[in-house]
């Protein structure tokens, strides 16, 4: 026992001492490495108070679209609309930091309120005017109105809360250019007659309406241009299209050489052939980088756990085994009880989530999350569109027709 004592005495010692010197070497060269660290810590304070202020002076309008009773066309349609919103200008480095200024971002967003459902558009109000005229020039018949915000008519403040609630994303299962599966698997592109539809969002807007007055469940779909995140082999940044090639190069075998006698580009399969031509035509269209998140929110007294189940099963009709699908991510629970024993970390993250939610809040700080990955516009009009007549859900609120201005000739 003594001899161990006095081995903890020598350790002590030399560790204690040890510290000393350090803290003495720290103060005494201080003057060397205090300016640099806080000159450091200053820059990013700065970036980060520049970006703040550059996102708080954006001006948003919530936009609603009222559907017509009768929509005849495909989901291609909706394709052409995404086109207005793939802005892809960038501020320079000097005008990021000192305005803030970032690429624009939008919101989709398909929203049941007690049953009813709604399409609203969350758009910086500077493309107000470019959104709508898209939507026009494609779907003639709707009616879009600016309206108040939604996301204040419920609340979740923690456990002493009246209302219960659950958030989650969703992120891809594979790499980005692999592609979901999307209304063409339909047929949706051939436009059919109405009776003859199997619409992939139908199963969505039944779900939505199908709740119980009291519960809302709210599904928002983050968009911006997709930038280059891809690092390439020899090092530099490329985008989710070099990735793809990657991909097929990698699939094809066309970066192995030959051994003696092997032909130069070895036979696919069958799914290796499919793959590698839906790969192809995935990256051959305009493409997003987004994020998916969902929130259910009700009176305590009225939560139904079912229904947060049933958003990240509909989510799996857009899956492929051999392509790609979605698969929730960062959701607000917990697999364990010990990992969260006084409920405070959930009581967390439901806050966190909330707030990202309500500020739209994905490709910067302070709601960097997940990291955003790829659709492009096939994909992005599959799982957000207006459906035709085939979707008959009595709360899901249709006008009978546009409304239109009087011609100018008429006689006063």
């Amino acid at each position: 026992m003594e001899a161990v004592g006095a081995v903890s005495h020598l350790f002590s010692e030399f560790f204690s001492s040890n510290a000393t010197s350090v803290l003495r070497l720290l103060v005494h060269y201080g003057w060397y490495w205090l300016p640099p660290v806080l000159a450091f810590g200053l820059w990013h304070a700065y970036r980060a108070y520049t970006l703040f202020e550059g996102m708080s002076s954006m001006e948003w309008v919530t936009l609603e679209v009222k559907l017509p009773r009768e929509i005849m066309k495909s989901p291609l349609a909706m394709e052409v609309v995404l086109g207005a919103f793939h802005q892809t200008r960038d501020a320079t480095w000097w005008t990021q930091i000192t305005t803030g200024f970032r690429r624009a971002w939008f919101s989709l967003e398909l929203v049941s309120i007690g049953g009813e459902i709604h399409f609203f558009i969350r758009t910086p109000s500077f493309f107000r005017a470019l959104v709508e005229s898209s939507i026009y020039s494609q779907y003639p018949n709707v009616e879009i109105y600016e309206v108040a915000d939604y996301v204040y008519s419920a609340d979740y403040t923690g456990p002493e809360s009246e209302y219960d609630m659950w958030g989650g994303e969703f992120i891809l299962t594979k790499d980005d250019p692999y592609p979901i599966k999307t209304y063409i698997h339909y047929g949706l592109e051939k436009d059919p007659k109405e009776e003859f539809k199997n619409d992939p969002i139908t199963p969505m807007i039944e779900f939505l309406g199908a709740i119980q007055p009291g519960h809302q469940i709210w599904v928002q779909i983050m968009i911006q241009a997709a930038k280059k995140r891809y690092r390439k082999k020899d090092g530099s940044m490329g985008d989710w299209k070099d990735q793809g090639e990657a991909i097929i190069n990698k699939l094809m075998k066309r970066d192995e050489k030959p051994k003696e006698g092997e032909l130069k580009f070895p036979a696919l399969s069958s799914t290796e052939k499919d793959v590698t031509e839906a790969i192809s035509k995935s990256i051959s269209k305009l493409g997003f980088d987004c994020g998916i998140r969902t929130i259910y929110i009700a009176k305590k007294d009225e939560f139904k756990p079912i229904n947060f189940v049933g958003i990240i099963a509909l989510f799996k009709q857009y899956s492929s085994v051999d392509l790609n699908g979605f698969k929730p991510n960062n959701t607000t629970s917990v697999d364990y009880p010990w990992q969260d024993p006084f409920g405070t970390r959930v009581a967390r993250m439901k806050r966190r989530m909330l707030r990202a939610y309500r500020n739209r809040g994905y490709f910067y700080a302070p709601f960097v999350k997940s990291k955003p990955f790829v659709l492009n516009t096939e994909e992005l009009a599959t799982i957000y569109h207006f459906p035709g007549s085939v979707s008959e859900t009595p709360t899901f609120g249709r006008i009978e027709s546009r409304r239109g201005e009087p011609p100018s000739n008429l006689p006063l």
